[in-house]
């Protein structure tokens, strides 16, 4: 005879379910990783003439990091690059970023110390994190797919993911949300059994180039 399961059980089971902590980068792309590949300008930029552009303070790079527990949010507050922007195209244009990884922050204190650590980043030993785009393609939705050279961690990656680009008299705009698998960067920190930490991690980028106003030197826009 078959028997069915009882209640409270089937309750139990429910509600786990429910609490249960949701995959914050299941619903992103994944970005496509592989071996790091020379940087080199484009045919783009080669031919035009460029104009370059600092990256503004508005720009910022974030994380969704998550366990079966719970999600957090995290991010660094400090970052520098510059916006190579010639033949007013995302194609011909190209993107640096600088991430000081010692400005880590995360939504919990103790957090922001434990992320900090050899655990996860390793802030001491690899103060710096580095993005070198390599190539911008457009897509056939008007998305583009922004690749280049990741350097976190250590280690150095190849990676593509797709992006809202655009390219316009006041300089360059890229903005993406993707995931990208922490062991690909040996970052390795395995969580306590009953407290899995997922590989998978949510990367958002805001990344806006400087007005010619902004970078103009103090008393320039004067003498100008």
């Amino acid at each position: 005879m078959k028997r069915s399961l009882p209640l409270y059980l089937l309750t139990g089971i429910l509600l786990l379910s429910a609490t249960g902590c949701a995959n914050p980068a299941a619903d992103a792309p994944d970005a496509m990783v592989e071996e790091a590949a020379p940087v080199a300008a484009s045919e783009g930029a080669e031919a035009v003439a460029a104009t370059v552009y600092q990256l503004s303070e508005e720009s910022t790079v974030g994380f969704v990091g998550a366990k079966v527990t719970g999600s957090h949010d995290g991010g660094f507050t400090s970052l520098s690059g510059a916006v190579s922007v010639a033949g007013g195209t995302p194609e011909s244009s190209s993107v640096e970023v600088v991430i000081d990884t010692t400005s880590l922050w995360a939504d919990n204190e103790k957090l922001t110390g434990h992320l900090k650590s050899a655990d996860f980043f390793d802030v001491e030993t690899y103060p710096t994190a580095t993005f070198t785009s390599t190539a911008i393609a457009a897509n056939e939705d008007g998305t583009y797919t922004l690749t280049g050279n990741l350097d976190l961690h250590g280690i150095t990656k190849q990676i593509s993911f797709p992006a809202d680009v655009e390219v316009d008299d006041h300089g360059f705009s890229a903005a993406a949300e993707f995931s990208i698998n922490r062991m690909d960067f040996e970052v390795k920190y395995p969580g306590k059994p009953d407290d899995l930490i997922r590989d998978e991690v949510l990367i958002k980028l805001d990344l806006r180039s400087a007005s010619r106003d902004e970078m103009a030197e103090p008393g320039e826009e004067e003498a100008g």
